[in-house]
């Protein structure tokens, strides 16, 4: 394939390359792009012949990347951020509160904190709309892959607006049911208690290992590293977990065992510190704090 350096593909074959590649086929990209299979076809020849290699290699699985895709797929995931971010800040004036506003907050606290708070400001500006993605994963607000972050660890990136609110102590809790069946423990590791926990989440590890709890995944019966996950086994009276007090107290049926075994962690609104100039990026940066700051004074034992 003879390269043509010259080329500038635009957007649209950079964003069927990506679906593709994360999709794993024509088809299924064309589903999520609401698109045709042939358009998508045609949108990796073309920019196949820009680039002068080949992206894909058909095999008994479907498509599998080359190199070079795997190479390109970071900077096309960069470029559907920038225009993800392009699209929601052109989406409302700065000196106007409408416009769409992208949140990033751990599933536990995007499902079980976040919604009333949201609720909330949406109630004094309707014209803003807000998109959470809950994840565990820490999002780059650098390439804007969200406006503005819930963090529970302090931010280490640069030219980040960050805001420390406060601490959550996150205590061991259990169902009644369990209780009825179990009895409560006198100590973590009695015989005959179930452990809920993390698989593979190994910052959660690290900071048990800080707290004094040297507790490895083969300690655990039921493992999964969603949070929100672990509180539906708990209130599902499978075993013993770890929540934090202003979510556990909302659920009387949740009874805390072993108060002297308990951590606490941070909390941290994050945004880039370019939103500023935005005031309904500002105005939710400032709800958020004072929202988050009352949950964690009343989130302690």
């Amino acid at each position: 394939m003879q390269k043509c350096m010259n080329a500038q593909p635009d957007w649209d074959l950079y964003r069927s390359f990506l679906a593709v590649m994360t999709q794993g086929s024509l088809s299924a990209a064309a589903r999520a792009l609401n698109s045709t299979q042939p358009t998508i076809g045609r949108h990796i020849e073309a920019l196949e012949q820009a680039l002068g290699e080949p992206l894909f290699t058909r095999s008994a699985s479907g498509l599998r990347p080359t190199e070079t895709a795997l190479a390109l797929q970071p900077h096309a995931e960069s470029m559907a951020a920038a225009a993800e971010a392009l699209i929601r800040t052109a989406s409302g004036e700065a000196g106007q509160v409408k416009g769409v506003i992208r949140l990033t907050a751990s599933d536990i606290m995007a499902a079980e904190v976040l919604p009333p708070m949201l609720t909330r400001f949406h109630e004094v500006w309707p014209d803003v709309v807000i998109e959470l993605l809950a994840s565990n994963k820490v999002e780059d607000l650098l390439r804007r892959d969200a406006d503005i972050a819930v963090r529970m660890a302090r931010p280490t990136q640069e030219a980040l607006l960050a805001r420390r609110i406060g601490e959550v102590q996150i205590g061991l809790f259990a169902h009644r049911t369990y209780l009825e069946k179990h009895g409560a423990p006198e100590m973590l590791a009695d015989a005959g208690q179930i452990a809920i926990g993390f698989d593979r989440e190994d910052q959660t590890m690290r900071t048990l290992n800080r707290s004094n709890l040297p507790i490895g995944r083969e300690f655990f019966a039921f493992r999964s590293d969603s949070d929100l996950v672990q509180l539906g086994a708990m209130r599902a009276g499978f075993g013993i977990g770890g929540a934090q007090f202003g979510i556990a107290r909302r659920d009387p049926d949740l009874v805390q065992v072993l108060p002297g075994v308990s951590f606490d962690m941070e909390i941290w609104v994050v945004m880039h510190e370019d939103l500023k100039a935005s005031r309904r990026m500002k105005l939710m940066f400032d709800h958020l704090v004072v929202e988050l700051g009352a949950y964690a004074a009343t989130s302690r034992t």
